[in-house]
This record gives C-alpha cells, sequence and structure tokens, in this order.
C-alpha cells in the first residue's frame, strides 16, 4: 500500500464515518476560542468548558481582560492545569489584541504567535476553526494518532507532522481532518490501551497490523 493510498483510504472512511467533526471547546466568537484553546493546553476540554462560563462572563471583551491582572484571572482559572502561568498569558494576550489589533484576532498565523500563550499548535486551531483556513493544528492526540496509522513515518515533531500530513491531504479537508484525528484520538485510539475491536481503520492501520494479533473474525489469519 502506498502512502497515497493509504491517505485515500482513511479520508474516505472519516468522510463516510465521521461527516460532523467539529473541536468540543465551547465557545461564541473568536476572542472567545482564543482563550478556550490557549487553556486547553495540557488540559482537557470538558475541564475548560466547566469554568470558561464564567471566565467569560467576567471578561467579555479583550478591553476587559486587558484591564484587569493575572491574580485576578487566577482565581477564576485555578482549578486547570498551570493556571498561574495561563493567566499571564490571557492577560498579556488581551493587552496585545488591543494595542496592536484593534481588539480583533488576527487570521494570520504568525501573526497570531505573536501573542502571550499562542504557539504554533494554537495559532493552527484559530486558522483552521475560525477562519476555515488549511492549518493542521498537531498535538498530542494528532501526533500519535497520524504515526499509528501510518501517515506520518518517524516523525521527531509536530512540526514534521504537520507538513507530512497538510502534503497528502485535500486543502479543503484540512481544517476538518484536524478534528478527525483529535476526536479519533481523543475515543478510539487512547494512549495507553486503543480499542482497536471498536476502530474501524484497523485494515489501514499500521499499529494494528504490528502490535495486534490476527483476528479471524475479520478475515485475518
Amino acid at each position: 500500500m502506498t502512502t497515497k493510498q493509504r491517505y485515500q483510504f482513511i479520508i474516505e472512511w472519516f468522510t463516510e464515518n465521521m461527516p460532523v467533526a467539529e473541536t468540543e471547546l465551547n465557545h461564541l466568537n473568536p476572542y472567545q476560542l482564543l482563550i478556550a484553546v490557549i487553556l486547553s493546553a495540557q488540559c482537557t476540554d470538558k475541564r475548560v468548558n466547566m469554568i470558561t462560563p464564567r471566565l467569560f462572563e467576567a471578561f467579555p471583551t479583550p478591553e476587559v481582560l486587558a484591564a484587569s491582572n493575572h491574580e485576578v484571572v487566577f482565581q477564576h482559572i485555578k482549578s486547570i492545569s498551570y493556571p498561574n502561568n495561563k493567566a499571564k498569558h490571557l492577560v498579556g494576550m488581551a493587552q496585545k489584541l488591543v494595542s496592536d489589533f484593534n481588539s480583533e484576532v488576527p487570521d494570520d498565523i504568525e501573526l497570531l504567535q505573536t501573542l502571550p500563550g499562542v504557539g504554533r499548535k494554537t495559532a493552527n486551531v484559530i486558522a483552521s476553526v475560525i477562519f476555515n483556513k488549511p492549518a493542521m493544528a498537531v498535538d498530542t492526540h494528532v501526533f500519535r494518532i497520524s504515526e499509528r496509522l501510518g501517515l506520518t513515518t518517524n516523525s521527531k515533531n509536530p512540526l514534521q507532522t504537520e507538513r507530512e500530513l497538510v502534503k497528502y491531504i485535500p486543502e479543503e479537508l484540512i481544517p476538518k481532518a484536524h478534528h478527525w484525528l483529535i476526536l479519533h484520538g481523543r475515543y478510539v485510539c487512547v494512549a495507553r490501551k486503543p480499542k482497536c475491536n471498536e476502530c474501524g481503520l484497523t485494515q489501514w492501520c499500521r499499529y494494528y497490523k504490528t502490535n495486534m494479533p490476527p483476528n479471524p473474525l475479520k478475515g485475518e489469519y
């Protein structure tokens, strides 16, 4: 099986079996999503969604957040991972939005990365989800799933994975493909014990072929 064929089969499967694939971070506008994605670093979306309603209510605009300080913000987010650093990032992000971008979230990946707390992954999420740009955000799920499925080979870092994925995935599907891989990694191909018996991708999966015994029920011998 060639790499191109593997991508084709996997994309066709996701297209049929996961026609709707979206972020699970609750938000109503680009500003709210930016906050949520910053908070989601090394933290579950579920936990982030638990605290953002009150956070958004307390800081409804970049101007309000920029006028606050990290000690106040910390009290709203102290139940998530790394709250002190994230509180500082949120205030700094809001201040730069106000001072440099007229309080609007930019749509350019490089400009997004000038905001405190925003790395390439976060910038790609915003560009993809909000602006529907062909940006592939690579988090731990995407990195793991890409290697297991064989979409990448011995990728050393997220940027290498990103470049390989966008090389083979049709541009118009990249925003959705990002969520395909995240959701598959979050609920099926989990880190410690992947649920191969629930997965519809095993016939194209490099990890399955290497690590799982043949299943006669699936015609494998």
